[in-house]
């Protein structure tokens, strides 16, 4: 239990480096994988591993893939939004294992919007 101010301040500066290092992505793809009950009921599990071992296949390493919690589109689960830098983000919907593979080749790898697939943007 924190016990003072100071020792608020203490710990924020002994975890400042890290805190910044997640801030400073912004070159990076971001891929979001939903990961709520609905999502991992619909298979997210399987779509951000397959995102995970495609990034490791195709040898992309200005990728990072993060879980989040409901998108809001719990009927199109398992859902996946894609963020590339300077660009808006894609999300993608009713993604299986098969897609999340051609979103890191064609999308993440190549910068190919697949429309048919998108949600919103």
């Amino acid at each position: 239990m924190i016990k003072s101010l100071e020792e608020l301040k203490q710990i924020r500066e002994k975890y400042k480096d890290t805190l910044q290092n997640r801030e400073t992505n912004e070159d990076k793809v971001k891929i979001l994988v939903g990961m709520a009950t609905c999502g991992i009921a619909a298979g997210a599990r399987n779509t951000i591993n397959a995102i995970v071992e495609e990034i490791r296949n195709e040898h992309i390493d200005n990728a990072v893939v993060v879980q989040t919690g409901c998108m809001g589109f719990c009927y199109a689960e398992p859902t996946v939004e894609v963020r590339m830098p300077n660009k808006e983000p894609v999300l993608y919907g009713k993604v299986d294992s098969e897609k999340a593979k051609e979103i890191v080749k064609r999308h993440v790898k190549n910068g190919e919007v697949i429309k048919e697939w998108v949600l919103r943007g």
